[in-house]
């Protein structure tokens, strides 16, 4: 079985249940690079990686390091219009609990399984 298109009936951004699911149906998704929003800039902070979902935190994983560990009842994100990655804005508990904005773009979006 593979991921359901839809990753949630919640419309409510901030609900506990989105946030849930977003991070079951982002878990595991191969990146191809990731940016950090720094002062409306866009730079390049990691390339490859992953996004990964360990207990109930989410863990942004580029050049065999961790760039962004957030807990999910913290997190705010969604995706991208072109569906090639996500925004993820959250507290980031792997650099001191400053808040940060992260884009990871998907290695590969379209799904192979249909």
């Amino acid at each position: 079985m593979g991921k359901p298109a839809r990753f949630s009936r919640s419309k409510n951004i901030n609900s506990k249940r989105y946030k849930r699911d977003l991070a079951n149906y982002l878990d595991g998704r191969a990146l191809k690079c990731v940016t950090e929003r720094i002062n409306g800039i866009e730079e390049v902070v990691g390339k490859g990686g992953a996004l990964i979902k360990k207990d109930d935190e989410l863990l942004v994983y580029s050049d065999s390091v961790v760039l962004m560990r957030t807990k999910i009842n913290d997190l705010y994100a969604w995706e991208l219009m072109s569906l090639d990655g996500v925004v993820i804005t959250a507290p980031d508990i792997e650099h001191g609990g400053a808040e940060r904005t992260v884009i990871a773009f998907y290695s590969y979006w379209r799904n192979l399984e249909n």
